[in-house]
Parts: C-alpha cells; structure tokens; sequence
C-alpha cells in the first residue's frame, strides 16, 4: 500500500482555487499524511536594488516575503485548511526551492496544479512543471482542477516490450503504484503499451523482407509479454492495451478513449547529466495528456540538485 507520510502542494498565489492543495488532502485522509503548503516568491524589483545596502535588500525580502506568508495563511484559512504547515520560501526559481525542500525533508509526494488552456479540454506544463518532473527525486503529481471520481479509470503507462533491465523494475513498479492508488480511491487499472511500426526503410531496402509477418511477430511479442505482467499483478486481460504506435500518441488516445482520471508513467535517467533529462519519450506522452499526471522515477535515482 502507499505509505505517504509527508506530501508537498505547491501554491501558486496568481490561482483563484488550490487544486494541488485539495488533492493533496485528499491523499493525506486515506493515507495519515501530512501536508506542507508550499509558496515560492520572488520580486523582480529586487534585481533593481544592488545600490542599497544589504540590510536594506534583505528587509525589502524579508518584507514581500512576510506579506505572502500573510496570504497564504488566509487563504487557507478561507479554504479550510487552516491547520496546514507553511512554507514561504524566497527564490526566482521555484522549482529549485521545491526540490532542495523535497530533498532536505523527505517528501513523499509533490502535488501541483497544472494550467488550463484556453481549449477547456487540454493543460499547458510550465517551465516549473517540466523541471520538477526532470529533476524532483519524489513522484511528482500534476494535477487539474477536478474531482477523483470512485471507479475512474487509472492507466499504468508500461512498456514491456523492453530487454532493458531499468525498464523491466519500472514497469514493475508503475504498476504497484497504479494497484495501490486504485486501492486508494475504489478505481480501475489499466494497463496500456505501445510497439513500434514496421521500418519503411527496411521494407524498402531489404526485397525478401517481409513487413506483415515482422509486424505480426512484434505484435504478438508485446500481447506476450503484457499478459504474463498483467497475470502477475492480477491485473483484467480487457483493461490491458498494447497497441501499434508511437507512445505519445497511444497513451493519450487511450486516455481520452476510456475518460483516464489519472496516468502514471515513468522516467529514465538517475545520475550525472541524465538525471536531469526525462526521457524524450514520457516528455511527449506527458505533454499530450490532458488528465491527471503522476510522474515516477527509478530506484536510485539521484536528483542534480542534490546538495
């Protein structure tokens, strides 16, 4: 079972509501936590004041930090929540004021809301967005401005098709997580992968090539394979997908196809450079969703921001 016992929700003090918020207490009632609100600010005006003596700067900091602090408080208050910790941190660049508190208190999950498109259906992922998803060594939970509805429909974005190792034990536990949130929340896993086209050039380059039967020999490889995890986790053979395509034009086809609250997905990369890189292929599936995001990272993995 998910065992959370401190969850971050970013606030953003340019939203009239707090999604992030009411969805991280709406995790903390089913699992103990607690929850930290978390409001990052910074005055452009700053820049401006190098001509003023320290003790001036940091009064003038103290002072716009004060203030947020003020709102933030009432803001919760208003909302209910008024005996939720607060944290006000000074930073112009929040998602490294999100990650150093994440690694410096051990946070379970981070929550935060994502904005509304003009085109009511989609989300835009923020700067902070893509590099809490990059670089937040914890889940990351992105999240729009709507309910959790009992028997939603969660997918478990899989991929196991895959030799690799890393892939094999993310696989593994994406779909942990996505049984135990659907434990959660009384909901259904879905388990969905994709499998690649056959190669144009190869069909054009190779006469004796034959594309149907490598396609069928692929497709059944992927069916294979997903029944044998499916079989594994307890998972229904008609809520499992795999089908022809690109990643970051299945996953989300299927999501909007059978109405997804939630997707869950992985990310590579643990050290050095790559840490700091989601892999290209959950960044475009991600980018396509217009649900729920819950972005997982690999044991071991080692944030850039580690101190």
């Amino acid at each position: 079972m998910i065992k959370y016992e401190r969850i971050l929700a970013v606030i953003e003090a340019d939203r009239e509501t707090q999604p992030a918020l009411s969805r991280a207490y709406e995790l903390a009632k089913k699992t103990g936590a607690s929850v930290t609100a978390m409001l990052v600010v910074y005055d452009l005006s700053y820049d401006m004041t190098t001509m003023l003596s320290p003790d001036d700067r940091e009064a003038m900091r103290d002072a716009v930090t004060k203030e947020h602090a003020g709102w933030l408080k009432k803001t919760l208050d208003d909302l209910g929540f008024s005996k939720t910790d607060i944290v006000v941190e000074w930073n112009n660049r929040a998602f490294e004021a999100v990650v150093h508190y994440v690694i410096d208190n051990s946070i379970d999950l981070v929550v935060k809301a994502t904005k509304r498109h003009d085109d009511l259906a989609s989300v835009i992922f923020t700067p902070t967005d893509w590099h809490l998803l990059r670089k937040c060594p914890s889940p990351v939970l992105l999240v729009k401005d709507h309910e959790w509805p009992e028997n939603g429909e969660i997918i478990a974005a899989v991929n196991v098709g895959s030799e690799d190792d890393e892939h094999a034990l993310l696989n593994d536990k994406i779909t942990v997580i996505a049984n135990d949130y659907a434990a959660l929340l009384s909901g259904n896993v879905n388990l969905v992968n994709s499998y690649p086209a056959t190669p144009l050039n190869i069909a054009i380059e190779v006469p004796e090539f034959d594309p149907d039967t490598y396609n069928n020999a692929v497709k059944h490889h992927h069916e294979l394979e997903m029944n044998t995890h499916s079989e594994k986790y307890a998972i229904d053979s008609k809520r499992c997908y795999v089908k022809e395509g690109l990643p970051e034009k299945v996953i989300p086809k299927i999501a909007k196809d059978i109405d997804a609250e939630l997707v869950i997905i992985g990310t590579v990369g643990r050290i050095g450079i790559s840490a700091a890189l989601i892999g290209n292929t959950a960044e475009h599936v991600i980018d396509e969703l217009v649900c729920d995001v819950l972005a997982i990272k690999p044991d071991g993995f080692i944030s850039p921001l580690s101190r």
